[in-house]
C-alpha cells in the first residue's frame, strides 16, 4: 500500500538540534535556493578511455556565466598523470552536512577513477584554475580489498565515504572505502560481506539510514553490455538499507523483473524524510522507496515503454541512467540515454509522479539531431541543476566501453554538454539553443564528458543532517 502522500516521517533518531552556520553549504535546502548565486563555473569530468586519443582524463573547467566573454568555453583542464583512469564520478571534501562545523571548507575534489581504482584530490582554492594536491594510488585501495571507485560523498566532519564496485580483482563482492579528514585512505568504511553487488548511494542522518543501490561487478560492466550476463544474473536488482551508524545492512528489497540495475538513487534533500527515487536502467523504470513503521518499501511509480528500432533484436529500452531532485523536492529530472530525452515529473505526491515536461533530444529517437550545427551522435546522460531549480544542464557519455557499443561515433566527435531553462512555477523545459560546450574540440582530440559539479554545491552531492 502507498504512503500516503501527507503522512509522519518515520523518525529513528532525536529532533536534529539548531546550530550555528560556521562551515561550508548551507543550513537547509531551502537556504541553498534563497542563499546561493547563479553558476559561474563547472567542473566536468572529461576522458579518453576508449578513444584513439593517447592521453589522460580530465577534469575541465567550464565557463557557465552568460556575461562572460569565455561563456560556453572550457577554460582550464586538470590533465591527471595516467592515462586509462576512466573519471567516471566525483564530489566534495565537505558539503551542507559539515554546516555547522567550523573550520571545515568545500575546498577538495575527490576523483577516482573507476577503471584504475586510483583517487586524484584536486584543490580549487583557485576556482577557475584547480590543480592536483595528491594521488592516491591503487594499491592503497586494493589493500582493503576493493576496487572500482564510483561515488562519492562528503560526510559530517571531514571525512569522505566513496562506493567500490568490486573487490581488488575486480569480482565481487564490492563495499565503501573511507578517507579521513586529511582525504588519505582511512579503511573500509563496511565490514565485509555486508553486500555483494554496489554502485550508488545516499544517507538520511536524521533517520539513521543509508541506501546503496547495484550495478554489476567491474569484471562484468567494463568491457561492455552483454545481454547473457542479465540473463546469468551478473547485474544487480536490489536496494540495500543501512544503518548508518552501524554500518550495517538492516534490510534488502529485491525490486524483481521490473528492477533491473537500479543504478542512480535519491534521498529527498528535505532531511526530515525518509523517502525518495532510484532509477531501474535497463528496465527503464522509476521507483520511489519509503519508511513506515520501520520497514522499508518501494514501488514503480513511472514506466517509459521500450520502442522498435530497426538493426535490433528487441526493443529498444529508454535506459534511464540519471535522476536528480530539485533542491525543493518538488520535481524529479532525469535522463533517457538511448531514446534521446530529458524529463521533469511534478513528485509533490512522492506516490503519483505527474508528468510535467520532455525535450526530445539525441539519443535514437530525439526530435532534435543538432545544436548550432553541432551532431547530436548520443543521448542525454549525466544531469545536473542550479541550485535554484531554474537551469538543467546534461552531458552525453555513460562509460567509455558502453558508448562504443551503442554510440560509437562520440568516440570520433566527443561529446556536448547542454542546457534547458526550467520555469519550476509552470513545470515546463526549454531547450537553450545558445548553450552549447562541444568537448569534440579540444587540442588533443574528442573527449568524453560525465559527471558536473558546481563550486558551492549542487543537487547530487549535498546532504542535511
Amino acid at each position: 500500500m502507498s504512503e500516503p502522500e501527507h503522512a509522519p516521517a518515520d523518525h529513528d533518531r532525536t529532533e536534529h538540534a539548531e546550530h550555528e552556520h560556521a562551515g561550508p553549504g548551507y543550513m537547509t535546502p531551502q537556504a541553498a535556493i534563497e542563499e546561493s548565486e547563479r553558476e559561474k563555473l563547472a567542473y566536468v569530468m572529461g576522458l579518453y578511455v576508449g578513444t584513439d586519443v593517447d592521453a589522460p582524463d580530465f577534469v575541465a573547467v567550464v565557463d557557465v556565466d552568460p556575461d562572460s566573454d569565455s561563456y560556453c568555453e572550457i577554460i582550464d583542464r586538470v590533465e591527471l598523470p595516467n592515462v586509462g583512469d576512466e573519471l567516471h564520478h566525483f564530489g566534495w571534501n565537505a558539503c551542507s552536512s559539515s554546516c555547522h562545523i567550523g573550520g571545515l571548507e568545500r575546498r577538495y575534489l575527490v576523483v577516482p577513477g573507476n577503471r584504475s581504482s586510483r583517487i586524484h584530490i584536486v584543490d580549487t582554492q583557485d576556482r577557475e584554475h584547480p590543480e592536483i594536491e595528491k594521488v592516491i594510488e591503487p594499491e592503497a585501495v586494493h589493500e582493503h580489498d576493493l576496487s572500482a571507485p564510483h561515488t562519492v560523498h562528503c560526510i559530517g566532519g571531514g571525512t569522505v565515504v566513496i562506493s567500490m564496485l568490486g573487490n581488488a580483482d575486480g569480482d565481487l563482492p564490492g563495499g565503501f572505502l573511507e578517507l579521513d579528514e586529511d582525504l588519505n585512505v582511512k579503511g573500509r568504511w563496511d565490514a565485509p560481506g555486508e553486500i555483494d553487488f554496489n554502485y550508488d548511494f545516499w544517507y538520511q542522518p536524521r533517520h539513521n539510514a543509508m541506501i546503496s543501490s547495484e550495478w554489476g561487478a567491474p569484471k562484468t560492466y567494463q568491457p561492455g553490455f552483454d545481454i547473457e550476463d542479465v540473463e546469468a544474473g551478473n547485474y544487480g536488482r536490489e536496494l540495500q538499507f543501512w544503518n548508518w551508524e552501524e554500518q550495517t545492512v538492516e534490510q534488502t528489497l529485491d525490486l524483481g523483473e521490473e528492477g533491473l540495475i537500479p543504478l542512480e538513487v535519491r534521498f529527498l534533500h528535505t532531511p526530515e524524510h525518509a523517502h525518495g527515487f532510484v532509477g531501474a536502467a535497463l528496465s527503464s523504470n522509476i521507483f520511489r522507496f519509503w519508511k513506515r513503521n520501520g520497514e522499508w518499501h518501494a514501488e514503480k511509480v513511472i514506466d517509459f515503454e521500450s520502442r522498435e528500432m530497426d538493426g535490433w533484436e528487441m526493443p529498444v529500452p529508454a535506459l534511464p541512467t540519471d535522476i536528480l531532485l530539485s533542491m525543493d523536492d518538488r520535481y524529479l529530472f532525469g535522463s533517457n540515454w538511448l531514446h534521446g530525452e530529458v524529463w521533469m515529473y511534478d513528485v509533490s505526491d512522492p506516490a503519483n509522479p505527474r508528468h510535467a515536461d520532455s525535450i526530445s533530444i539525441g539519443g535514437y529517437f530525439g526530435d532534435v539531431r543538432d545544436v548550432q550545427g553541432r551532431e547530436l551522435v548520443a543521448g542525454p546522460q549525466m544531469l545536473q541543476l542550479s541550485l535554484d531549480g531554474t537551469r538543467l544542464y546534461w552531458t552525453t557519455s555513460l562509460y567509455s566501453s558502453w558508448d562504443n557499443q551503442f554510440f560509437p561515433e562520440e568516440a570520433e566527435k566527443g561529446s556536448v554538454m547542454l542546457k534547458a531553462d526550467v520555469d519550476p512555477r509552470r513545470g515546463t523545459m526549454e531547450l537553450d539553443e545558445e548553450f552549447l560546450v562541444d568537448f569534440g574540440d579540444l587540442p588533443a582530440g574528442p573527449a568524453r564528458a560525465h559527471e558536473m559539479r558546481w563550486p558551492d554545491g549542487d543537487c547530487t552531492s549535498d546532504v542535511w543532517e
